[in-house]
């Protein structure tokens, strides 16, 4: 019976130390330390913890996107007809008027009184006897005999003999007989005199006779008449009017688009997350060792301080700065040619070309080639090997031992070069140019004209003049050259710039504003409640309950 009634008072006595620290710890842990001063044959306390589930608040930043749209500005191509003025060359031609001076030959006659001797012809006849040599041709025929030296060219070869010396290497050894001291080895070193055949190659010249047909160039000149047209130039002046277009420049302006981003300055509110720290009075209770009975309101009301974050949020205003598309309009200055015809006159000096015959002499050279022949002489180089015997040292090292001597034996190798003349044939080839006489004929064939005499008898009539004089007029007739006026057309060519309209497409830009839509992530603070096991620790007390607990006993 005692026992069941002990369970319930153990329950109540530990809902009370629960509840008691519940208050007390209030956003922290805090521990209660009871220090009891009423009896002093009272013990100290003994301290008992469990662990007891806090509610905390704490601040959690959650991301959150949102949907922004900002405005853009697409630059839109459209084709815009203008018309357009572009000058084209044209050709024209007009009537121009000059004045030639025309020379008119006029005839005109003149009397001239003069004295003839008029001949008076008498027809005689007479017998001439006379004596003709008359050709008569007879062909002939004779040999000639000619020598020809003909180039008759000959080769050759001779026989060259020539001493080698052809190196023979004969390998040798000998005993080498040197002594080892162990075990401290000392290198030496010793020279070994041998002896090597080195070539030495001699260059030898020689001289090789022949004869070459020398061409021998004669030149020679031959007078040539011919008639060369000689033009004589005479300079003369007239004057031209010709037409240019001149250029006018002109500057005018156009209207041309451009885009400026202009700067705006506006407020925005925006909440931010923040808070404070509060310093609380909590009110805790006296532990659950006291008497119920005993404890009163008035002296059990101990008083607990303790730091609390407070979470706000705020609205603050900032300062943003946007930037805004502003199409503006400029005016930019272009040049414009313009083409003005202008009449301008040249003197143009132009040359007229009489062509007068003369005849020339000029010396034409040619030239004769005579083969003559001539000796010449090669030098043939070639080179003789010449052994020579030159003598080495080569040092060869060994070691010897000064602990314990040893004597041994070294077979040494080495090569001995022997000179072995050896006899050589080279055979050389050479030609030889050897000119032989050739007797040749040739038959001429030849006229030979004998004059054969012939008498001949003609009649011949002659005319016997007797001069008579007799007195005449005649008429000369004489040119008189008059220079007369005349007027003349002639067509000249001149250039005018025509204007010719014609269309012409661009391409404008302009631009056009668009909503784009863009994702922003921001942090959003959020207040989550969460339970968090906090470690209590209470005194116990030991011995006897005291009757009463008084307020100065508790501390914080």
């Amino acid at each position: 019976m005692r026992k069941l009634l002990g369970v319930p008072l153990l329950a109540a006595v530990l809902l009370a130390i629960a509840a008691s620290t519940a208050n007390a710890c209030y956003c922290g842990a805090a521990r209660l330390r009871c220090r009891r001063v009423c009896a002093a044959d009272y013990a100290e306390c003994k301290m008992q913890c469990h662990t007891v589930m806090k509610t905390c608040k704490e601040v959690v930043y959650e991301k959150r996107q949102y949907t922004c749209y900002k405005t853009c500005y697409q630059r839109v191509c459209e084709q815009k007809t203008i018309n357009c003025v572009k000058y084209v060359p044209e050709t024209r031609y007009r009537e121009c008027t000059y004045t030639v001076c025309k020379p008119v030959w006029e005839t005109r006659m003149r009397t001239c009184n003069y004295t003839v001797c008029k001949p008076v012809w008498e027809t005689r006849t007479k017998n001439i006897c006379y004596t003709v040599c008359k050709p008569v041709w007879e062909t002939r025929t004779r040999n000639i005999c000619y020598t020809v030296c003909k180039p008759v060219w000959e080769t050759r070869t001779k026989n060259i003999c020539y001493t080698v010396l052809k190196p023979v290497w004969e390998t040798r050894t000998r005993n080498i007989c040197y002594t080892v001291c162990k075990p401290v080895w000392e290198t030496r070193t010793r020279n070994i005199c041998y002896t090597v055949c080195k070539p030495v190659w001699e260059t030898r010249t020689k001289d090789i006779c022949y004869t070459v047909m020398k061409p021998v160039y004669e030149t020679r000149e031959r007078v040539c008449r011919y008639t060369v047209c000689k033009p004589v130039w005479e300079t003369k002046t007239r004057d031209i009017c010709y037409t240019v277009c001149k250029p006018v420049y002109e500057t005018r302006c156009r209207e041309c688009c451009y885009t400026v981003c202009k700067p705006v300055h506006y407020t925005k509110t925006i909440k931010v997350c923040c808070g404070h720290w509060e310093t609380r009075d909590v009110e805790c209770c006296a532990p659950a060792a006291c008497d119920p009975a005993c404890c009163k309101p008035a002296c059990c009301a101990p008083v607990a301080q303790c730091r609390v974050w407070v979470p706000e949020i705020r609205e603050k205003q900032i300062q943003c700065v946007k930037y805004v598309r502003e199409t503006r309009v400029k005016k930019v200055p272009y040049t414009v040619c313009r083409m003005v015809p202008e009449q301008r006159v040249k003197t143009c000096t132009y040359k007229v070309c009489h062509i007068v015959k003369e005849c020339r002499e000029k010396r034409i050279p040619y030239t004769v080639c005579r083969m003559v022949p001539e000796q010449r002489v090669k030098t043939c180089t070639y080179k003789v090997c010449r052994m020579v015997r030159e003598n080495r040292v080569k040092t060869c090292t060994y070691k010897v031992c000064r602990m314990v001597r040893e004597n041994r034996v070294k077979t040494c190798t080495y090569k001995v070069c022997r000179m072995v003349p050896e006899q050589r044939v080279k055979t050389c080839t050479y030609k030889v140019c050897r000119m032989v006489r050739e007797n040749r004929v040739k038959t001429c064939t030849y006229k030979v004209c004998r004059m054969v005499r012939e008498n001949r008898v003609k009649t011949r009539t002659y005319k016997v003049c007797h001069l008579v004089k007799e007195c005449r007029t005649k008429q000369i007739p004489y040119k008189v050259c008059k220079m007369v006026a005349e007027t003349r057309t002639k067509m000249v060519p001149y250039t005018v710039c025509k204007p010719v309209h014609y269309t012409k497409t661009i391409n404008c830009v302009r631009l056009v504003p668009k909503k784009v839509a863009y994702t922003v992530t921001r942090c959003v603070p959020r207040v989550v409640c969460k339970q968090v096991p906090v470690k209590v620790c209470c005194p116990v007390p030991c011995c006897q309950p005291p009757t009463c607990c008084e307020p100065s006993c508790c501390g914080n």
